[in-house]
């Protein structure tokens, strides 16, 4: 009988979760089984919960949920020889086939075969997952568990603020959250004149005031348009960089890049956007950049000079830990927007 661990289901259409016993899987010839030392969670796992439009669409139930993980790699596959066992890693979420045109042209990020982990195949929810050994990041043994747990949540952040030329521009995050968070970091790091921040949490915009933001909104109290113009003389920023998905957060954005701005947009919608494309972009000559996970691997060698000339400090992003099997409290405490980055240990 094969040996069995626990790990969080999404169990059938609808909202929540279930946690629940299942065998330990096998990480096959050309994979690596990794025991979960620490998860987090994403937006796109609040999507799942949630089931919105895009999850209902997406998502095809029993599956494991989470894709953001660090662990140890207990066994590996008989062709592997770039991952040993032993070894801290983190993970790449996002498998993409090798093959493909886009593979093959530099573009595997966006991958026709692309399968996410925790989206379309098991995930890291989960005591232990097998991965393509190809999507295993080796980390320093003394690495951090807090910062190796973030690495793939972090390049998020880096792609979408290496997308643009940040140096000396005037950038707007829209969104908060612990992606919004880290991308406020990477810009400042990498040259950033001015970095301006909105959010609804009150709690959010603290953090992103810690972590380096000059100024920070509230469009629920603030007058943001008018906060950003007397900042900007009048001019409007340089640079969008949209983490929250928002449909209003989306709109502001856009109405307050400048004529000829560029934008990079990570943030998932849970529907389709009603939008001014005539006068948001068109008649703006505005460039957008659709940010979609991590180019591989560039962004990993990015992220890890970032990380380890300590230009970046990822410790005021994580605010909260719970045990995997408190998976409905750290699901709450996240969507409540009262936290940075939530991590799950089990």
């Amino acid at each position: 009988m094969a040996e069995m661990m626990r790990a969080v289901f999404k169990t059938r259409a609808g909202r929540g979760l279930e946690m629940r016993e299942t065998p330990i899987p096998a990480p096959g010839p050309d994979g690596v089984l990794i025991r979960v030392k620490a998860t987090s969670i994403c937006g796109t796992d609040l999507h799942i919960y949630n089931w919105d439009p895009w999850a209902a669409g997406r998502i095809k139930p029993p599956v494991i949920v989470g894709h953001e993980l660090c662990g140890e790699v207990v066994e590996r596959g008989s062709r592997v020889t770039t991952v040993a066992v032993g070894d801290f890693v983190s993970a790449e979420s996002h498998i993409v086939c090798g093959v493909c045109d886009l593979c093959r042209t530099g573009d595997g990020h966006i991958c026709r075969n692309t399968q996410i982990i925790g989206v379309d195949r098991d995930g890291c929810w989960a005591e232990y997952i097998a991965l393509p050994a190809q999507n295993a990041w080796v980390n320093p043994p003394d690495y951090p568990v807090d910062f190796a747990v973030l690495e793939e949540n972090l390049g998020n952040a880096v792609h979408t603020a290496f997308a643009v030329d940040l140096r000396s521009m005037k950038v707007l995050v829209t969104g908060c959250g612990p992606v919004g968070l880290m991308t406020i970091l990477v810009a400042k790091a990498i040259g950033a004149r001015a970095v301006y921040a909105t959010d609804i949490s009150a709690y959010r915009l603290d953090l992103a005031k810690k972590v380096g933001a000059d100024l920070v909104c509230n469009p629920q109290t603030d007058d943001v348009p008018a906060l950003i113009r007397d900042a900007t003389r009048g001019d409007g920023v340089d640079v969008l960089l949209e983490m929250s998905g928002a449909p209003a957060a989306i709109r502001q954005g856009f109405e307050l890049l400048k004529f000829g701005g560029k934008a990079a947009l990570l943030g998932l919608p849970s529907a389709p956007v009603e939008f001014d494309l005539a006068n948001h972009i068109i008649f703006k000559g505005a460039t957008v950049y659709g940010v979609v996970g991590r180019e591989l691997w560039q962004t990993w060698f990015q992220m890890r000079g970032l990380l380890r000339s300590n230009a970046i400090n990822l410790a005021p992003i994580v605010t909260h830990h719970y045990r995997l099997d408190e998976y409905e409290k750290a699901v709450s405490t996240m969507a409540g927007g009262e936290s940075g980055k939530v991590v799950m240990k089990p």
